[in-house]
């Protein structure tokens, strides 16, 4: 049986949650005390034992933030997914907003890229020519 087969999910430990995702510890606590991480179950000894699933939702998470979306936001869409399908409607217009947000952001660093393609086009002439300005 392979282990996509198994009735078992694999579980994590936060030590090796911190060296698959490059999340510290102390962060993967924090996102679990505000809400940002679903319940993580725990061993017999307390241990938190992550699941895939943890994993998928932290690679998420990790887009969002890449997105530039608040944790503010980041927690509410966790509590929407939480709150069920009913909620549907409510996160894809959070993530429609955050869309908007890099479209936005995408086209300022497009035309702040074009700049500098200029003045470094317009340095490389002037070092060939000799004459180096502003």
């Amino acid at each position: 049986m392979s282990q996509s087969q198994s009735l078992t999910p694999t579980r994590y430990t936060i030590s090796e949650v911190e060296a698959r995702t490059g999340l510290t510890q102390h962060t993967l606590r924090w996102y679990e005390r505000i809400g940002l991480m679903p319940h993580v179950d725990r061993s017999h000894s307390g241990q938190r034992r992550f699941t895939d699933k943890d994993l998928d939702w932290l690679a998420f998470v990790g887009k969002l933030r890449a997105t530039g979306m608040s944790v503010a936001d980041m927690v509410r869409y966790a509590e929407l997914v939480r709150e069920g399908a009913h909620t549907v409607e409510e996160r894809r217009e959070l993530l429609e907003r955050t869309r908007r947000e890099v479209r936005s952001r995408i086209t300022e660093l497009t035309d702040a890229l074009a700049v500098l393609d200029y003045k470094i086009d317009m340095y490389a002439m002037k070092t060939v020519s000799g004459k180096a300005q502003q």
